[in-house]
């Protein structure tokens, strides 16, 4: 299945607040909790961790690297391209997550990469868009869009 018509919907609704779930709500916290654990793994190359998180029909969007459907493709692209080499930090304040009803939600933010290589490379915000599914009791990533 794909999502992208309501991922670019969403990505381009103004940032005012409009249709996305209040800070305080379970919705919030559990995507926001789920969004710092992927990066944990992310920051740290724990693939085992990003791997159970992933959908087996994940989509990834890439505004540079293109598009990838193959999970284990994408783990290994993170593995030769983000092991050791790049630090991801969610801007303070820019996540929002608008629920998708009997689905799972939206989360969409503002992060920087540091370049772990290169430590006076400057950083700037970029957006990430994740669609996260809820299945039975666990929640997956099944669609990112990754803009540089």
């Amino acid at each position: 299945m794909n999502y992208l018509k309501i991922i670019l919907l969403i990505a381009f609704i103004p940032i005012t607040g409009v249709g996305q779930v209040a800070q305080d709500s379970e919705l919030f916290k559990t995507i926001s909790d789920l969004d710092q654990h992927y990066f944990d793994a992310y920051n740290t190359c724990d693939l085992k961790t990003q791997a159970s998180l992933y959908a087996e029909d994940i989509t990834f969007y890439h505004d540079k690297g293109g598009v990838s459907t193959v999970k284990q493709d994408i783990l290994n692209s993170i593995e030769k391209n983000i092991c050791n080499k790049v630090t991801r930090t969610l801007v303070t304040g820019s996540l929002e997550v608008h629920e998708i009803k009997n689905f799972g939600a939206v989360a969409m933010g503002l992060h920087t990469f540091f370049n772990n290589q290169e430590p006076n490379a400057p950083s700037k915000p970029s957006k990430f868009i994740m669609i996260w599914r809820h299945v039975d009791t666990r929640w997956e990533i099944v669609e990112v869009i990754s803009l540089h």
